[in-house]
């Protein structure tokens, strides 16, 4: 069983802080495990007082339907879904579960060969902001957001794909 550990989760903050310096944006970066745990959480200076809970909303979120289907991908997929069918639902999941849930860009699965070990999320930024510093430390530090041997079905690859175009990111294909 593969694993994501904490010092690989310090690469990648170390990462994200490099970019959002770079980028003139103080953020919080969360790491969570597969399961929703915290594995790793740090607040930039100047970073906004909620940013933290936020971050680690959105690793939460992208970790819990990341596990229950191959159609969320990530926060901006996920927001989108339940856009289209059931906006109240996500903020019943949010108050349901203490305030864990957040949709938004910023924020992805984490996988190690064909497991998911874990969630990352960003705050801080704007929602695209947060999107590009995520994918900077992402490639950067070498995680993969989508498992090795991509089983998804046409079908969903199809749906995520329109759920892209719907949100305005038709340049961003599975």
């Amino acid at each position: 069983m593969a694993k994501l550990r904490a010092v690989e989760c310090r690469e990648f903050i170390k990462a994200v802080i490099a970019k959002a310096d770079e980028m003139g944006v103080p953020v919080s970066v969360a790491v969570v495990g597969p399961e929703g745990h915290l594995i790793a959480l740090e607040r930039m200076d100047d970073a906004g007082f909620i940013t933290p809970e936020t971050a680690t909303a959105k690793a939460y979120t992208v970790a819990a339907f990341r596990s229950m289907s191959p159609r969320f991908p990530d926060g901006l997929v996920i927001q989108q879904w339940f856009k289209e069918r059931n906006p109240q639902l996500m903020m019943n999941m949010a108050v349901m579960t203490g305030g864990k849930v957040a949709a938004s860009g910023g924020c992805a699965p984490v996988f190690k060969g064909n497991e998911m070990v874990g969630a990352y999320g960003v705050s801080g930024a704007t929602s695209d902001q947060d999107e590009a510093i995520g994918r900077h430390a992402r490639e950067k530090v070498g995680w993969a957001h989508m498992p090795a041997d991509d089983t998804t079905p046409p079908e969903v690859k199809k749906h995520i794909n329109e759920l892209y175009d719907k949100a305005g990111l038709g340049n961003r294909k599975i």
